[in-house]
């Protein structure tokens, strides 16, 4: 009986051991060799990132309000984007929530963030963890507000240092967003003045600085984006790296952020974009993507029918590939079977772009033409 016990006592033992050995094999991705897309290795396949942007649930709260209390919830948000074709899914890391103090991260969201990339690692799904997140005013440390420019840089890179040393082995990580849509500022503004004028209740842009003191916005920028990666890369040189440039002038997106695509492309694996096309204007927003010639692939890392039809969306996916890389949009947690039971305009909106999503998600499996 003990010659049969204890082979079986070592299996069990084991068992853990072989799926996370198994989980590891999935690819990893890299920059395709003419820097137009992305492949995964091994192998080269071609790569379309299309997905999801998952900042927040359907009640508005973002992730790190709930991702512990209820993480049910975070998994059967994950597979429901799945199911709907996703292979990538961009979450949004809250400073607050990562930062005890200007020195100090948070090992317990470190570890939930280590959770995240196992379950995506098990779904086949791909990370953008996008960081330094200051969403919910109310809940971003006085400390931090308080802090200079340097010495608030000096907290960002540790918060990226971090959090890519916890998830610098797993290859669920398709990239690091070093912020949603920084502004370098042009003027001098208040002390503690970081946040832009919030959008639905959230504060989605920030500046880097709060007084250019005679520096050129694009130098301020590129010396910022010099720091957070120098900061990634003392302790992951595998994964990408990019920053989300926000769409306030189609004719040169990032441009009146002080993030012209130019200058900062040279410091970046890819350069991620957020484009909301505007009703009658698809040949603008279409015309926007051409003229970034950085050298790097392009990610259209946010889009949505927020300024058009849904018709006009795919419109303007179809005309950007082959120079579009992939395309995320949003979900949250409202899958099409509720949404078709609400009556409300904007969960009709929802209900058609996630319909449009799953409709363009199998050509998405190969390479844009």
């Amino acid at each position: 009986m003990i010659r049969i016990i204890i082979p079986l006592l070592l299996l069990l033992l084991l068992l853990p051991l072989t799926a996370r050995a198994k989980g590891s094999t999935m690819p990893w991705v890299r920059v395709a060799a003419d820097r137009k897309g992305f492949v995964l290795e091994p192998g080269d396949a071609p790569f379309v990132p299309w997905g999801f942007n998952y900042d927040h649930d359907d009640a508005g709260r973002l992730l790190e309000d709930y991702w512990e209390a209820d993480w049910p919830a975070v998994e059967t948000h994950f597979s429901q984007m799945k199911t709907m074709g996703a292979n990538v899914v961009r979450v949004h890391l809250q400073i607050g929530a990562f930062m005890e103090s200007p020195t100090k991260p948070r090992t317990k969201s470190l570890d939930r963030l280590a959770r995240l990339a196992r379950l995506a690692e098990r779904l086949g799904l791909y990370l953008d963890l996008t960081g330094l997140g200051c969403y919910d005013a109310q809940a971003v440390p006085a400390w931090y507000t308080n802090l200079p420019e340097q010495a608030r840089w000096d907290v960002q890179t540790r918060f990226w240092r971090s959090v890519a040393k916890k998830v610098r082995n797993s290859p669920a990580v398709f990239c690091f967003d070093l912020m949603n849509e920084p502004v370098v500022s042009g003027t001098p503004r208040k002390d503690g003045d970081w946040l832009a004028p919030p959008f639905g209740g959230k504060s989605f842009v920030q500046f880097i600085n709060l007084d250019p003191k005679g520096r050129a916005r694009p130098a301020i920028a590129q010396a910022w984006m010099r720091r957070m990666v120098s900061a990634i890369r003392k302790v992951d040189r595998r994964h990408l790296v990019t920053v989300g440039l926000i769409d306030w002038n189609s004719e040169h997106p990032g441009a009146l952020s002080g993030f012209v695509p130019e200058v900062v492309a040279p410091e970046l694996d890819f350069v991620s974009v957020h484009v909301y096309p505007e009703k009658g204007k698809v040949d603008e927003a279409v015309q926007a993507m051409r003229h970034i010639d950085v050298n790097r692939p392009i990610l259209v890392e946010e889009m949505f029918p927020l300024h058009c039809s849904v018709q006009e969306l795919e419109e303007f996916i179809d005309r950007t590939k082959g120079t579009v890389a992939g395309w995320i949009g949003f979900y949250w947690g409202k899958p099409p079977d509720q949404l078709r039971q609400s009556g409300t305009i904007g969960d009709a909106i929802t209900l058609a772009w996630l319909e449009l999503f799953e409709k363009k998600a199998a050509e998405m499996k190969a390479a844009p033409s």
